[in-house]
């Protein structure tokens, strides 16, 4: 029942409308700013700079897992950093997720990367339970810092 295919130009809207709905989920709706064609020029362009699984259930979408590259110099390795994973709140619990984690670490296996990551909100207990019951670990000694709109063009400016 449960299908994953790399995504195509085509399923921009599909994606825009995933990625409203986590952010609905994460309380974080009035953070997005996306569009359809701001996507498909940054997923599916001359350089793409990231790339996109959908997960069906029964042949209708239910989510989606949006990942990109990046690299560990402690490894000297790629590795696989995924952004976003979501999963239709009715179709939880069917194996989904599992499913697109799983196909997320075969393509880090193929790619040789030396591993994959990403984080969560310390909120989202269901998630970090999943998480831990794949066999992820946190790591709590870390801080995210982020650079965004003026902060960001004030830095860049400052040289």
């Amino acid at each position: 029942m449960i299908s994953i295919r790399p995504a195509s130009e085509q399923d921009t809207p599909l994606i825009l409308q995933f990625i409203r709905k986590l952010a609905d989920y994460e309380k974080l709706s009035h953070e997005v700013v996306a569009t359809e064609s701001g996507l498909r020029e940054w997923l599916f362009g001359a350089r793409p700079f990231a790339e996109v699984l959908i997960a069906s259930w029964s042949g209708e979408p239910a989510g989606f897992a949006l990942y990109f590259h990046n690299f560990s110099t402690f490894l000297g390795r790629p590795g696989i950093y995924l952004e976003d994973l979501f999963v239709e709140l009715e179709l939880r619990g069917k194996g989904i997720g599992k499913a697109l984690l799983i196909q997320l670490a075969k393509i880090a296996e193929a790619r040789g990367c030396g591993r994959l990551e990403w984080a969560v909100l310390d909120w989202n207990r269901p998630a970090v339970e999943f998480y831990r019951k794949l066999g992820a670990n946190a790591k709590d000694e870390w801080t995210v810092f982020r650079l965004t709109g003026d902060s960001l063009r004030r830095l860049a400016a400052a040289g």
